[in-house]
């Protein structure tokens, strides 16, 4: 099974992660950025939706088995290209949901921060940043994506304590839109994604960029310190 499957319906792209727990390692970010390729290639309205393919699991981040094993050499070139893929959906020209039906932890967090939206199920899953119990600093570009989208407070408590935070506290502390019912998770983002399909794709990523400037600047750079990985 290919790690990601992208398909369209009317004016939403919707790409689902379908990796199991969907871990960031070099097959998986190959396979979504060509996905994303595929939408930013397309002609007329469109929005995009993420989701992850299984129920448990929108994304747990890197993959540090991976990083630490198979991709030992690639660890120089891999998390820049981790911080330019955030980035990328960061500014994405058409808009985004992410569609968060269960965990997402660390990168994966981070991923439906990048969103312009997030929907996440009320009653199941968390949404955690475990760096700092996992003992790895954020990437500059990281720490300012997370400061872009998060109320100070949560930013605090997320970054400081590694808490995980249940879709309906995500609600009430800022981090998503809406947090629904599992079965209306994927509807709900898709029907915020159509509301949007129309904007002006070059305006749409213009604005963006004018909005996350700062964190845009560190993403795209892939500045990271990378011997906590050590």
């Amino acid at each position: 099974m290919a790690m990601v499957d992208l398909k369209r319906e009317g004016e939403v792209f919707i790409l689902t992660m379908q990796n199991g727990e969907n871990r960031f390692n070099r097959l998986f970010i190959e396979a979504m950025n060509q996905a994303l390729d595929t939408v930013e290639q397309s002609s007329g309205p469109a929005a995009l939706v993420t989701v992850g393919g299984e129920e448990k699991f929108y994304s747990n981040g890197l993959d540090l088995a991976w990083l630490i094993g198979d991709g030992l050499k690639e660890r120089k070139e891999f998390i820049p290209a981790v911080l330019r893929f955030l980035g990328r959906v960061m500014a994405f020209p058409v808009p985004t949901v992410a569609a968060i039906t269960g965990h997402a932890f660390a990168a994966g967090a981070m991923l439906a921060l990048a969103h312009d939206f997030r929907v996440m199920r009320a009653d199941r899953g968390f949404f955690c940043l475990p760096e700092v119990d996992i003992k790895i600093p954020f990437a500059p570009g990281m720490t300012a994506l997370i400061k872009s989208r998060l109320p100070p407070v949560t930013l605090r408590d997320l970054m400081l304590t590694g808490m995980r935070v249940g879709g309906s506290e995500a609600k009430e502390r800022g981090i998503v839109d809406e947090a629904v019912s599992a079965d209306q998770v994927l509807p709900r983002a898709i029907g915020r994604a159509a509301a949007l399909a129309n904007k002006d794709r070059k305006v749409y990523q213009t604005i963006k960029r004018g909005m996350y400037a700062d964190a845009l600047t560190l993403l795209e750079s892939g500045v990271a310190d990378l011997s906590q990985l050590d």
